[in-house]
């Protein structure tokens, strides 16, 4: 009798497999959403001690496994762009311009008090220490979506999501409507599996490997979430909401 991953593959009953794990999925997000502010409630950080661990975390993911970036004498990697003001222009704009080839979809195309960039998402290794993290990509928010039959969904890596979804939740709360993010095409095309359609907006350059622009409205955002999701978006946002201004 075929496997699983066997019947997956097939041209007929590989999407049905596909739409049925997108609705285990949902339905194993609505209970999480149930739990999540005890099991992992997002934090923002806002004293200086809780700032020195976010570049700590990103010393540890960025310059340490990834050689992204050099690693420093104080294991700490910030930049410019970490106090930078509403004025002032997006990672992407000046690292990345070359790729930003939609004339109509740029962040200088909208006022600059209404746009922002996910950048420098970080999971820890002692997060992603079972099978189904151990992947390209898992260390800064990627997600595997090949990985989750119905009894693996336990293993669904929900830190990512709710990365992602605090990000979404700190643009609205900022009125920050149009969000860009520079990653590689297979994480962004894995985001459709939550129902976070990002639409690329320029071509894949070489930048820490081969990543491109893309670009998704906020205010559309919660609609192309299946509803478990968007519960868990409504449930980080208000636990978010909580803790600001900072």
């Amino acid at each position: 009798m075929p496997d699983f991953e066997t019947l997956r593959g097939l041209p007929l009953v590989g999407p049905w497999f596909a739409r049925a794990r997108a609705r285990l999925a949902d339905h194993e997000a609505e209970r999480v959403a149930r739990h999540f502010t005890h099991l992992l409630p997002p934090r923002l950080a806002c004293e200086p001690a809780e700032r020195d661990e976010v570049f700590a975390l990103r010393h540890g993911v960025y310059c340490e496994e990834l050689g992204f970036e050099p690693e420093r004498e104080d294991r700490r990697e910030s930049d410019v762009f970490d106090a930078r003001a509403l004025h002032e222009r997006l990672p992407m704009e000046v690292h990345c311009s070359e790729a930003l080839a939609d004339a109509t979809i740029r962040p200088d195309h909208f006022p600059r008090e209404s746009v922002c960039e996910i950048s420098r998402l970080a999971v820890p290794a002692r997060f992603r220490r079972r099978a189904t993290d151990r992947f390209a990509g898992a260390a800064n928010g990627g997600i595997d979506t090949r990985r989750y039959s119905s009894s693996e969904l336990r293993c669904f890596p929900w830190i990512a999501i709710a990365l992602y979804f605090s990000a979404a939740a700190l643009s609205r709360q900022t009125g920050r409507r149009h969000v860009f993010v520079m990653v590689e095409p297979r994480l962004a095309r894995a985001m459709h599996f939550v129902g976070i359609a990002f639409q690329q907006i320029g071509p894949a350059i070489e930048f820490h490997g081969q990543r491109a622009p893309y670009y998704i409205d906020r205010e559309r955002l919660p609609g192309g979430l299946a509803p478990g999701f968007r519960r868990l978006l409504v449930v980080v946002d208000d636990a978010l909401a909580a803790q600001r201004p900072c």
